[in-house]
């Protein structure tokens, strides 16, 4: 009975084995994502004497089953089944074996998996047995090895005693001058976080060091990761150590041959900008940012171009002005007239933004030019991406001003042949018109409104129904009688049913904002007239019309309707019929 107990007792283990030398790699993958449940059976002990031995001796040469193995054996909740965190280590070995394969995925989850045990083992196994890890993996004779240490170190640090520390430090500097690019890579993207587990003696004297080393590597795929470390170090750094040791690095960097490293430097710009802080940046930073403006790699434009409101915010307002008329104004005007259009729209993305900034003046005298030039850009998303901005400029400088200088180029863009940047304007007319008044409005811009009823795209014709109704809110029933009305309902005599239907569109919306007199005198003939239209679309739409007009009329009028309702009810079209009845229902309802 004990032997047949005995039996029964290995065969959680039996099975996990079988399925792992199974063909089907799913079979292999299901064994590998019930690990917790056959630890559980297993027992604490032999988990730790038989499984995971297992797991380190027979690793699959898949690597979705490596991916689900070294996910596994990080999860939090695994050390309860190895006996806690006083056995964590144990899980040290399989891990081990697969921060060193060859597939990338692999090694970063096992390096994740890594950093989650190490939160677990106390410090006595931390250099009995996770120090001497990192020191394998470092020493270890392919690259795999090597780059997966990299990113151990941070977290074993602070649990290790002074001598330990400064052996870490020195295989570190070893890992940043490796003979293989990809290692000196790693090196450099965990730069930041080492420094961060670093003591401020330590950082000066090893890491900055490491770091200019790395900054000035032959490889610019490593110097541009080097680049991403500067903003942690000088967020540990005084600020004369930030000026002696991070600002010649930094500014170097802004300078450098390739334009990768270029790139990365104007991207993180804002980042670097708020750790060195607003005087380092009057003194140093601010003509880098210009010369990144300046560069001739389009991308490397486009990405400075997009950090600029940003920058120009974070300047110290003491010399936020001069700073921004002297030495980037120029640079900005060259990029509104640049040749490539990512570089265009990423500047028209954060140009208006300057307004508020600059100030009223300066906006009028510096960049309204620039605003016109950007709005009749040939490339649609430049002239969006004004547009969609125009109500910053708007507070600063005042409608009059604004409709002075760009309103003819906004009614040229209301004819634009991209359809996107016709909706944009309509968008954009309520405030247009909220803040222009009725009789310039009238003057300039109500012709364009009724032309976008007639428009040969579904979307703006749409758009400029929803339009109307809040000009009708801002001006009034009695203005929209006299303006807008005659036009929308004459509309109901074209040729198009496209353009009927526009009309019973337009009306549906308007009755909401209508008085009840000018829903009955001037809404109510025409949608009649449209339920007898030859088109079945034209017709059930009136039936829906006719619906909201009801709700809005008294019991009078609304009987004036039944004739034309019943006629519907009679129609071939079943949707007609249908929305019939419903408005036939209200009338009833209204009635009682």
């Amino acid at each position: 009975m004990a032997n047949k107990e005995g039996d029964n007792s290995l065969y959680p283990i039996a099975v996990l084995i079988d399925e792992l030398r199974n063909d089907d790699v799913q079979l292999r993958l299901n064994s590998i994502r019930k690990l917790s449940t056959i630890a559980l059976a297993l027992g604490e002990e032999r988990t730790r004497s038989e499984l995971l031995p297992f797991l380190t001796d027979t690793l699959d040469d898949d690597d979705e089953v490596l991916w689900a193995l070294a996910e596994q054996l990080g999860d939090k909740d695994f050390v309860v089944f190895v006996g806690g965190p006083s056995y964590s280590y144990t899980l040290l070995p399989p891990l081990e074996s697969l921060a060193t394969v060859e597939e990338t995925v692999v090694r970063d989850k096992a390096v994740e998996s890594l950093r989650a045990v190490s939160q677990q083992i106390t410090k006595a196994h931390m250099e009995e047995h996770f120090v001497p890890m990192i020191r394998r993996l470092a020493n270890g004779e392919w690259f795999t090895s090597r780059t997966s240490a990299c990113g151990l170190f941070s977290v074993a640090y602070p649990s290790c005693s002074d001598a330990t520390k400064q052996e870490l430090i020195q295989i570190y500097r070893n890992l940043t001058s490796d003979d293989t690019p990809m290692v000196r890579r790693a090196a450099a993207g965990k730069l930041g976080e080492f420094a961060k587990a670093l003591e401020p003696e330590n950082l000066k004297q090893h890491l900055i060091l490491m770091f200019h080393n790395l900054a000035n590597d032959e490889q610019d795929s490593v110097r541009l990761l080097a680049v991403e470390a500067c903003s942690f170090i000088a967020n540990l750094l005084e600020k004369e150590d930030v000026e002696q040791f991070v600002i010649p690095t930094l500014t170097s960097a802004a300078k450098d041959k390739s334009w990768r490293v270029r790139y990365m430097v104007a991207d993180k710009f804002t980042e670097l900008q708020k750790a060195v802080g607003p005087e380092l940046t009057k003194t140093n930073l601010v003509h880098a940012f210009a010369s990144l403006l300046k560069d001739p790699e389009a991308e490397v434009r486009a990405a400075s171009s997009n950090r600029l409101k940003e920058f120009c915010t974070s300047l110290g307002e003491e010399y936020r002005s001069e700073a921004i008329l002297t030495q980037l104004m120029p640079c900005i005007k060259q990029l509104a007239c640049d040749a490539n259009q990512h570089v265009k729209s990423a500047l028209a993305s954060v140009i208006m933004g300057l307004s508020p900034i600059m100030g009223k003046d300066n906006t009028i005298e510096h960049l309204l030019p620039l605003f016109l030039i950007q709005l009749k850009d040939e490339c649609p998303e430049v002239r969006l991406n004004i547009i969609s901005s125009l109500e910053s400029v708007n507070k600063v400088i005042g409608i009059s001003q604004l409709s002075q200088s760009l309103l003819p180029a906004i009614v040229e863009l209301a004819e634009d042949n991209k359809w996107r940047v016709r909706l944009a304007i309509i968008e954009y007319m309520p405030l247009l018109a909220e803040q222009l008044g009725v009789t310039v409005f009238e003057e300039k811009l109500n012709e364009l409104c009724m032309q976008w009823l007639v428009d040969s795209v579904y979307a703006i014709r749409e758009a400029a129904t929803v339009n109307l109704r809040h000009l009708v809110e801002k001006f009034g029933s009695d203005w929209a009688r006299v303006a807008i009305l005659p036009k929308v309902l004459g509309m109901a005599q074209n040729p198009s049913y496209l353009h009927r239907m526009t009309t019973l569109f337009s009306v549906n919306l308007l009755v909401e904002v209508c008085s009840s007199e000018v829903v009955q005198v001037s809404m109510l003939p025409v949608v009649l007239r449209l339920a007898q239209d030859p088109v079945a679309n034209v017709r059930f739409n009136a039936a829906k019309t006719l619906n909201r007009l009801c709700q809005k009329m008294d019991g009078s009028v609304v009987k004036e309707v039944i004739p034309c309702l019943d006629t519907l009810l009679k129609d071939d079209d079943v949707d007609v019929r249908y929305f019939a009845e419903e408005t036939m229902n209200t009338v009833k309802a209204q009635e009682s």
